[in-house]
């Protein structure tokens, strides 16, 4: 297994190589960093824009091979990203905004996949009844709810609840309060700033995984060994819980798993309404301001998540399936 995963590494951080080099030239070929000085006021000259973007790496008036390897031999070598075109380190903006997205997106993501399995475990074992038709038709009223209704309909709700107890519970905006000291106070601030995004997030989020786990769990609940067991005594719940359940995680784990690079640079209009600088509003800023280096720093970030998700899924498949093994 140890062998398995150090191959899949390699491969996966020589793809990661490539992926991000192929990025670099695709960028130069789709942004300009070089309008992003033109039309101010006092204009530049185009000679005043190439003195500011040659020391950024950033002029055109280089030759592309070249800005590549300067981009290239400071990854190697100092672990540079580089700087956007107003100066900005792409290193320090995606070591702050991870964390910042880390916080909002991690917890909501294992909130949304475990509410989603329990609901999807309970109406699946009881097929047809009240609640599953309750579940059902719940999930796909939240399942069709537009993230920007929800956010906004829970600041509303938050609002009003402020107003009631008369003291400020939940915040709107923001990720927390730099002046706050103190671990409990930390802990409560951010607590009151990450409850109502990640509300947001379980709410759309957990019928897809309800919808799969109950699909996946009647089909596995008339199967020959669920039968079989059911026929050596085990209850109906036993026998889903020991045996049904484990093999219809597995779909699900790695759905999750498969998920990560697209929870942490997907969520732009949560971060956007709540006010949170993660790395979904820092992908938008790269775009819109022809930020080079930093497009092809959220790229690489990305393809990291997608092989890290993979090689979790290998690692999740094995651990919940005794009859796979990997040679």
């Amino acid at each position: 297994m140890i062998k398995y995963l150090l191959r899949r590494t390699a491969g996966w951080l020589l793809m990661i190589a490539l992926a991000t080099n192929i990025t670099y030239f695709l960028a130069w070929a789709f942004l300009d960093p070089r309008s992003n000085y033109i039309g101010r006021r006092p204009p530049l000259s185009p000679d005043e824009i190439t003195q500011l973007l040659e020391p950024r790496n950033l002029s055109d008036t280089v030759p592309l091979v070249q800005r590549w390897w300067n981009w290239f031999s400071g990854i190697i070598f100092h672990w540079d990203w580089g700087v956007s075109a107003v100066g900005d380190s792409v290193n320090a903006q995606v070591a702050y905004r991870i964390w910042i997205s880390a916080e909002l997106v991690l917890g909501a993501t294992i909130l949304t996949t475990i509410l989603g399995v329990a609901i999807g475990v309970y109406t699946a074992s009881r097929q047809y009844k009240l609640a599953d038709r309750i579940g059902q038709a719940t999930s796909i009223i939240t399942m069709n709810i537009n993230i920007v209704v929800a956010a906004l309909g829970i600041v509303l709700l938050a609002i009003w609840f402020n107003d009631l107890v008369g003291v400020r519970v939940f915040y709107v905006t923001g990720a927390g309060n730099d002046d706050v000291t103190g671990f409990f106070p930390v802990l409560i601030d951010k607590l009151q700033h990450i409850t109502l995004p990640t509300l947001a997030l379980v709410l759309i989020g957990y019928s897809q995984y309800h919808f799969l786990q109950r699909s996946l769990l009647l089909d596995n609940i008339n199967a020959d060994y669920v039968r079989t067991a059911r026929a050596k005594g085990l209850t109906k719940q036993q026998a889903i819980r020991r045996h049904a359940l484990r093999t219809s995680l597995i779909p699900v784990a790695t759905q999750v798993a498969f998920t990560i690079p697209t929870v942490f640079t997907g969520a732009i209009l949560t971060e956007t309404i709540f006010g949170w600088n993660g790395m979904g509003r820092y992908f938008v800023d790269t775009i819109s301001k022809n930020d080079i280096h930093g497009t092809v720093a959220i790229a690489a970030f990305g393809a990291l998540l997608t092989a890290i998700g993979a090689i979790l899924s290998d690692i999740v498949v094995v651990a919940l399936d005794p009859r796979v093994r990997v040679s």
